[in-house]
């Protein structure tokens, strides 16, 4: 069975995502500095997965440490966490997971202890995952029928998370009540999460799929062959505004047009209640070879403008309902996050 990441005691394992569908490889990181350059390089992605990432780097740093004085050591410990902060900008879980290992930093006494209880917080974080995405799907299967045909944008399953997957979460519980259903994946440019990762997910669990282009999406939509939409988040900001990978907000508008729901999928270190709207999210630019090369084969003109944003803003009054652990948020629009987690 695969994985997305796991913590071998003095090294951090991960698939390598960037490699997939051809080949299933991982990486086995001894160093807190590859683990970071792994998460810029979307060895692993996924808001988050790329937390747990992040958790399990600052862990790594901690153990491999030989600073002996504890306020050395924390000083050290703080510029670890910063570097992991440095590594994307837009997924807030990355920034929730840190701020986890910063608290217990800031509050060590003991170097030893203090390790010991960066390692434990960092599994917890792992594991705490896993059950959240499940609660997930136990919330959202409500809201696929049987008989459904659901349309999923970029990866938000097992790979993109700690195991089991947030919109892919949803899916799955829903095949394991019973209900017979198909998944519309859209390829998802420029990097291909949905082609290489969620149809190679989603192959591998047996659940019938069919690979699209993205922009084919509006065609099947006007034949009536799909019945709801369902995406992760990176942030959704306090009035409901999600960020997504960028495309998400053009099929929320074709949902919106065709009358079809879009439901977004996401755990509570996902809802950023101080960020207090879409236009407040920072998105995060990514290398233009990613638009400009397809597998290393070059598809545009040397030398053209290209730009390569990697999100893109979901306003709240498109979004049917967010999914989370804790509930469900109905109309985001009407009422924010604050309807379900008492934000002001």
């Amino acid at each position: 069975m695969y994985y997305t990441i796991q913590w071998d005691e003095t090294a951090v394992s991960m698939l390598d995502q960037r490699m997939l569908p051809v080949q299933e490889v991982y990486r086995h990181y001894t160093n807190y500095h590859d683990v970071a350059d792994a998460i810029r390089s979307m060895v692993v992605r996924g808001a988050p997965a790329i937390g747990i990432a992040a958790a399990m780097g600052i862990a790594l740093a901690a153990v491999k440490s030989k600073t002996g004085a504890i306020n050395d050591f924390k000083s050290e410990m703080l510029r670890v966490c910063q570097l992991f902060a440095s590594t994307r900008p837009t997924a807030v879980n990355l920034f929730w997971a840190i701020n986890r290992m910063k608290n217990i930093i800031e509050r060590a006494e003991d170097v030893e202890k203090c390790k010991n209880e960066l390692v434990s917080e960092a599994k917890k974080i792992h594991q705490e995952d896993i059950e959240i995405n499940k609660k997930i799907g136990e919330y959202g299967h409500k809201y696929i029928e049987d008989g459904f045909t659901v349309m999923t944008y970029c990866n938000a399953g097992a790979l993109a998370t700690g195991g089991y997957g947030t919109a892919l979460g949803v899916i799955r519980s829903a095949v394991e009540h019973g209900k017979q259903i198909k998944v519309y994946a859209c390829e998802t440019r420029p990097y291909l999460q949905g082609a290489r990762i969620t149809a190679w997910e989603l192959f591998k669990d047996g659940i019938d799929t069919t690979l699209i282009c993205d922009n084919m999406a509006g065609h099947f939509m006007k034949k009536g062959e799909i019945h709801c939409v369902i995406v992760g988040a990176d942030r959704i900001a306090a009035n409901g505004d999600t960020a997504n990978k960028i495309g998400t907000y053009t099929m929320s508008i074709l949902a919106k047009v065709h009358s079809i729901p879009f439901y977004v999928a996401a755990p509570l270190s996902t809802l950023d209640p101080d960020t207090p709207d879409g236009n407040s999210i920072v998105i995060e630019e990514r290398n233009i070879d990613e638009v400009a090369y397809i597998q290393g084969v070059q598809i545009a003109p040397e030398g053209i403008f290209i730009k390569n944003p990697a999100f893109d803003v979901t306003p709240a009054e498109n979004i049917t309902a967010i999914i989370t652990e804790h509930g469900v948020i109905e109309n985001p629009a009407a009422t924010g996050i604050a309807s379900l987690f008492g934000v002001r």
